[in-house]
């Protein structure tokens, strides 16, 4: 007997409906983030706790996914922690209505059960495989985005700038689970991307403003009295961008090559955010937007391949 066209689609709609829960995009971020940070751990991390080179290249860069893997279930966790909490606010906006928990296609206690077991599966992993340290901070970093940003969202518009707290933490954390500590490099990525996401999110909320405005969501562009607010503190964070990546460089940390890629995608960062600052429309917020979703790789691309701040080799 065959199975009924009704039981087919059980499974796979639960699998989507989790890798939706997780949101690919922002893992995808968080899995090369804490790749490359992972990368430079064991390039200037004199505290390593693993032996990156004894396999040669192959191995390290299986190690480096390995701690990838295990940063990106800590940041799963985070982001179904969080959907559980705003299943309503979710609900009542237009961008986030069909995700599965305001749809009803799955329960909160089904989601909270699955966010905790990516919780322990991530901290865990850093825990018996990595070191403590590394443990530790990836829990503290889901603690601080789940009780204290998530509800911050609803009465204060500071909550960007806390949120881009946990959301820098990724590259520290590949840093510090290859390195058994938190270098030079793992603060310059952490106030890299930390900067980064004002501009971005800042363009997003422009454009969702009017979602955000409906949720009760405390962010700058949907708050009465607030016009050009946005503008200006995305163009102060990209400006502020451009001395953050030439650190490296100054320090020894990067060549020539670094240097002149990273000043001039900050640069192009920078005038995508001029761009908004001076109007605030549609086009600028998508131009801003696009800049940024092309930013952040390509500087994470730049740091594995130049030979100035290279991955070990064998």
């Amino acid at each position: 007997m065959s199975a009924t066209p009704a039981t087919l689609p059980a499974r796979p709609a639960l699998l989507s409906d989790l890798g939706v829960m997780l949101r690919p995009k922002i893992a995808g971020f968080v899995l090369v983030s804490a790749f490359v940070g992972a990368a430079l751990g064991a390039s200037y991390g004199p505290g390593s706790e693993t032996e990156i080179d004894a396999g040669g290249r192959v191995a390290a860069y299986l190690l480096f996914l390995e701690i990838a893997v295990w940063v990106t279930l800590t940041a799963g966790a985070s982001s179904v922690f969080n959907q559980v909490i705003e299943r309503e606010i979710d609900g009542s906006m237009v961008r986030t209505r069909l995700r599965p928990l305001p749809s009803g296609r799955l329960s909160p206690r089904f989601a909270l059960l699955f966010g905790v077991l990516l919780c322990l599966a991530g901290v865990l992993g850093l825990a018996l495989r990595m070191n403590l340290l590394s443990a530790i901070l990836a829990l503290a970093t889901t603690v601080v985005y789940i009780v204290v940003y998530t509800p911050m969202k609803r009465w204060s518009s500071v909550n960007t700038l806390v949120g881009a707290l946990p959301g820098a933490m990724p590259p520290v954390l590949g840093y510090c689970a290859a390195a058994g500590e938190v270098g030079p490099w793992a603060w310059i990525l952490f106030a890299v991307v930390f900067i980064w996401q004002v501009p971005h999110f800042m363009a997003i909320a422009w454009l969702y403003r009017g979602d955000y405005a409906a949720a009760g969501m405390r962010m700058l562009p949907a708050m009465e009295g607030t016009e050009g607010l946005a503008g200006r503190q995305a163009a102060l964070h990209a400006l502020t961008l451009l001395p953050v990546t030439v650190l490296p460089y100054i320090q020894g940390l990067a060549g020539g090559i670094y240097a002149v890629c990273a000043t001039t995608m900050a640069a192009i960062y920078l005038a995508a955010s001029l761009r908004f600052a001076r109007g605030e429309d549609e086009r600028g917020a998508r131009i801003l937007l696009l800049v940024s979703l092309l930013y952040l790789p390509a500087y994470l691309v730049l740091l594995l391949f130049d030979p100035g701040c290279a991955p070990p080799g064998p």
